[in-house]
């Protein structure tokens, strides 16, 4: 069921509406109602509360923004952890309240002010019956949120005992269960202008959210070591190998988050894409894109700075100065900057449990062949034959040893020499010291 369509480009959000069917079915149909933000409605109805965040995960990235018929099965959804998206709730204080205590006066045999009330604090309580000249001294209140089962149980206790006259509750399957004990039991249900309103602050978050999640994102990917300098000059061949095992692999995890990957120089790289496909694959902006997975492929230190902006040269401008930062800091954090040019920290995460890892095997004969060929400027070329002279090693266990190393990620194969000589080309090895760490003083 969808909202009227406007001549607008803006596309249609989708709200995914999750409450009991009777509410649900109700929202669904003042969703026909004029709202700013053309939207469709999707249901999502349970028969319990407690089954609200199976339903949120059930209509998972299909909606924009989650609308709860009232407070408590967002609340179950949020301590639950599922609510991945923007959401709210249609509020059942003030007027939804005092409907209850209209419909509880209509029948002669309720007090309405001697009458239990779950879900709502009691400040929401006491303003509701003073504005109607109500005394509150014989209500009685269970603000905190629980199991239908538990409320009902208050409900119940309190009324067999003859403190309450009815019970006025927010939960659909407490009313049902107080049903069928035989207690008095009203339902504090949203009022139409209530539901209205929700519709309208879903709407908004959801257009918002999407505006957020679409905003344009440059990431600068640099690579020191294929920066020339008068003291170190690599091998044209071995760069441009390098190169380009470089791009597949930017190539490869920019098509998972749907960027697009160009060159800029001899070092450095420039990745546009939007704020969601990176909060996703940065883990909402806690860890930097592409270094990790270059580091265990390539062996290869990259720097990256990310920006945003209103432009395209402003998103760069802003991830160049990222870039920076994080070339002149030691900390993770920080590498990001929002469109408005300051750091985009996110909150902090519980850190996983420390766990040692393990050893790899070739680290011992990796160390021994960095010490045998000694600081070089270049990087650390060998083949089966001169790693076998350093080793003490014969030509064919040599072989062997390197390719434990490659298996490692601790070398990297380089195309075999083509020479015009008969018999088998030397296969050369690129050793990643890298991975040593830095050299105690």
């Amino acid at each position: 069921m969808s909202g009227p369509r406007s001549g607008s480009v803006t596309p249609d959000l989708t709200i995914g509406v999750v409450g009991p069917h009777d509410l649900v079915e109700r929202v669904m149909l003042m969703g026909h109602g004029p709202t700013s933000v053309p939207s469709r409605l999707v249901a999502a109805a349970y028969r319990d509360e407690q089954e609200a965040a199976d339903k949120v995960v059930r209509l998972g990235s299909g909606v924009d923004v989650c609308l709860f018929a009232s407070p408590v099965p967002y609340e179950f959804a949020r301590k639950a952890g599922v609510l991945t998206m923007p959401a709210t709730f249609v509020p059942l204080n003030g007027a939804a309240l005092q409907g209850a205590l209209l419909r509880a006066s209509l029948d002669e045999r309720h007090e309405p002010e001697r009458v239990s009330i779950d879900v709502l604090t009691r400040a929401e309580v006491e303003e509701a019956f003073s504005e109607i000249d109500l005394n509150t001294d014989h209500v009685h209140l269970r603000e905190e949120s629980a199991g239908p089962g538990t409320l009902a149980a208050f409900h119940e206790r309190l009324w067999r005992r003859g403190a309450t006259s009815v019970a006025l509750t927010c939960v659909h399957a407490t009313a049902e269960r107080l049903e069928l004990a035989g207690v008095p039991t009203l339902r504090i249900r949203p009022t139409g202008a209530a539901i209205r309103s929700a519709l309208q602050t879903s709407a908004l978050l959801g257009a918002h959210h999407r505006l957020e999640e679409s905003q344009l994102v440059v990431v600068l990917v640099d690579v020191p070591t294929l920066r020339e300098t008068p003291r170190r000059v690599t091998p044209r061949y071995w760069r441009e190998e390098l190169k380009l095992s470089l791009q597949r692999l930017l190539l490869q995890e920019a098509h998972r988050m749907s960027a697009a990957v160009w060159p800029l120089d001899d070092h450095s790289y420039l990745v546009t894409a939007t704020r969601g496909s990176i909060a996703a694959a940065t883990e909402g902006f806690r860890t930097p894109p592409f270094v990790e997975r270059v580091r265990e492929e390539l062996g290869l230190a990259i720097e990256v700075g990310i920006g945003m902006g209103r432009t395209a040269q402003e998103a760069e401008t802003h991830a160049r100065a990222a870039l920076a930062r994080s070339q002149t800091s030691q900390r993770a954090q920080g590498f990001a900057l929002d469109r408005d040019g300051r750091a985009l920290v996110p909150a902090p995460r519980t850190p996983p449990r420390a766990q040692s890892p393990a050893k790899p095997k070739g680290l011992e004969i990796l160390s021994r062949l960095a010490d045998r060929l000694g600081d070089q400027e270049q990087p650390l070329i060998v083949d089966a034959e001169n790693a076998g002279n350093m080793l003490g090693v014969t030509p064919r266990t040599a072989r062997r040893l390197l390719r434990t190393l490659v298996e490692e990620g601790l070398a990297w194969p380089l195309p075999p020499n083509r020479t015009p000589q008969p018999g088998r080309p030397r296969q050369l090895y690129r050793l990643i010291v890298e991975k040593l760490g830095p050299k105690n003083p």
